[in-house]
């Protein structure tokens, strides 16, 4: 709650219309939901989630979808559910236009730079990507969304998964500011352009040696190249809100020598947490029975998939541990839990919530 709204009030101080919603898929257990059920609105990405949210007493109209590769049988849950749909492809808006003829829609647009916890979680960039339509095809877009009967209603983009510090939020910056100049392009051309929908990529720090994002300083940057444009800013932060209301732990099983390496075993792998094994998310792990004590040793802390890649940190910093020992690993709220899978047949881990 306390992370909603310091990006809401942050926002609000800019003098900006907002349209805050949570990223459904950092964490869709309805337990979570129903805290942040009164301040943010939904943003989805696949029909379960536009599914759930609506059992999470959301309405349509606070839910925004933006998927990629949409199939029809995606369009046969979505369109009957009044959801506004943003598009990331022309062969979209075609199958949205012959269905649904008079909607209004968002168009997702790739403005070819992007911003991420490293390159790879870039969403935009010098290599060409999956997301959205480029500037070079925008013109085919709205001919495309004209002649079936679409109205766009809203510009949406990604620039990438968690960007921190001032070098994230300029790289974020240098994407908007050609996603606004293609928004002040749609309004002059006769489009009624209601939202620029900013995407969420918001990181988390999660070493001491990484910087949190300033959210005035992110609001200040929306207010510069948007606040002209008299739309609603939409807001999609996912990891930002549910990243650190999470701790996952785990029990120290093997403690041992490996050809001049210690290698440190937990009860658990990456099919219950996969920051570092998918996205290569640094972690912060702690010795619960000492938090403070010196980190006297460099370990490679692994889990129990019997997969070579199932590592939590590598060459990493911590206490004397002792087989029977309890760690946690932090930061553990978004996409954790989300993504678990019994891969071979390991458990998921169960949930204790805490209410403060």
């Amino acid at each position: 709650m306390e992370n909603a709204a310091r990006i809401i009030n942050a926002i609000d101080k800019a003098g900006l219309r907002h349209r805050v919603r949570f990223a459904l898929k950092a964490n869709p257990d309805p337990a979570i939901l129903e805290v942040l059920r009164p301040l943010v609105g939904i943003d989805a990405c696949s029909p379960g989630e536009v599914l759930r949210a609506l059992e999470c007493g959301w309405t349509a109209a606070e839910i925004s979808f933006t998927g990629t590769n949409i199939s029809d049988r995606d369009l046969d849950v979505l369109l009957p559910t009044g959801v506004h749909l943003n598009l990331d492809a022309i062969s979209q808006i075609e199958r949205v236009g012959r269905r649904a003829r008079g909607r209004s829609i968002g168009v997702r647009v790739n403005p070819a730079a992007g911003a991420g916890y490293h390159e790879g979680l870039a969403y935009s960039g010098e290599r060409p990507s999956k997301f959205g339509i480029y500037e070079d095809r925008l013109d085919e877009a709205v001919a495309v969304a004209d002649r079936s009967g679409l109205t766009i209603d809203t510009i949406h983009f990604h620039a990438g998964s968690g960007w921190l510090g001032t070098d994230g939020l300029t790289r974020f910056e240098a994407a908007l500011a050609r996603v606004a100049s293609i928004a002040r392009r749609l309004i002059a051309d006769g489009h009624p352009i209601a939202e620029v929908n900013v995407g969420g990529g918001l990181g988390v720090p999660a070493r001491s040696d990484e910087a949190a994002v300033d959210v005035d300083a992110y609001a200040a940057v929306l207010q510069r190249h948007l606040g002209e444009l008299a739309v609603a800013i939409g807001c999609e932060p996912g990891d930002y809100l549910a990243k650190d209301a999470g701790i996952l732990l785990g029990e120290v099983v093997t403690v041992e020598d490996r050809a001049g390496a210690r290698f440190v075993g937990l009860d658990l792998g990456w099919n219950v947490n996969c920051s570092y094994f998918i996205y290569r998310y640094a972690q912060e792990i702690v010795l619960c029975r000492a938090p403070d004590a010196p980190r006297t040793q460099r370990v490679t802390i692994a889990g129990h998939i019997n997969e070579a890649g199932d590592v939590f940190a590598e060459d990493y910093p911590m206490p004397a541990l002792e087989e029977g020992d309890i760690v946690a690993i932090l930061n553990a709220g978004g996409y954790h839990q989300a993504m678990s899978s019994t891969h071979c047949l390991r458990p998921m881990a169960g949930v204790v919530y805490l209410d403060r």
